[in-house]
């Protein structure tokens, strides 16, 4: 560990999450806002759904740890989403099962600490005439967004600390967003990396939250120095 210690934000979640720091991704970016506010930490795994999540959740979040993270981006729903194909392995998880994992996802992270903040990015669309195969399809990422969405309204309903953003409908008020949007159908390019990290800022700044977690509203590492 590196000092001075920073608040902590941690992206949580499957491919969308892993490729965040690639050339242009939104985890890239949002690291660069925060720069000298707060470390971003990446803990993406290809190819996982919310069940496997839940396997791993209190060894990637340690209720020991030193340092809680002050905020978690979580995304899981793409896999989750997926048409199970006969006699072949699926990340299919059904619905009532991924809604439920991801409320335990959010109750288990929302209890490291006091300050701990948590938002659930939703399943966003895709381009289903670019995937390779046919178990994803935007009736399906629509479902499993609005679950998402759904479940995120109800814990917030008590407790604040909760935000979700719906990237199902966010990526498609993008003009031509099926084409600009996604590099293979799934995975984002710039376009939709720079459309995930503005909402991303935006649910940020405009939460009620004390201490704001706003990049611009945290102190500078050193400003002081000369």
């Amino acid at each position: 560990m590196v000092g001075p210690v920073r608040p902590v934000i941690v992206l949580f979640g499957s491919s969308i999450v892993q490729f965040s720091f690639g050339d242009g991704g939104w985890g890239a970016s949002l690291a660069h806002h925060y720069s000298r506010q707060a470390d971003v930490i990446l803990r993406g795994y290809v190819g996982w759904n919310s069940r496997q999540a839940l396997q791993v959740l209190a060894t990637v979040f340690p209720k020991d740890a030193p340092v809680q993270p002050s905020l978690v981006i979580v995304y899981f729903g793409g896999n989750d989403s997926s048409i199970p194909l006969p006699d072949e392995p699926s990340p299919h998880v059904p619905l009532s099962e991924y809604k439920e994992n991801m409320r335990e996802i959010g109750l288990y992270i929302r209890s490291l600490s006091e300050t701990t903040r948590v938002i659930f990015l939703s399943c966003p669309p895709v381009n289903e005439k670019m995937l390779i195969t046919n178990t994803r399809t935007n009736e399906a990422c629509r479902i499993y967004s609005n679950a998402c969405v759904e479940m995120c309204n109800e814990l917030s309903r008590t407790d604040p600390s909760f935000e979700v953003i719906d990237l199902f409908n966010a990526i498609q008020k993008c003009d031509n967003w099926a084409n600009t949007c996604f590099r293979d159908g799934l995975h984002f390019t710039s376009v939709g990396s720079d459309i995930v990290v503005a909402e991303i800022l935006k649910t940020i700044s405009e939460a009620k939250w004390e201490p704001s977690m706003y990049f611009d509203d945290l102190p500078t590492e050193f400003e002081e120095v000369m």
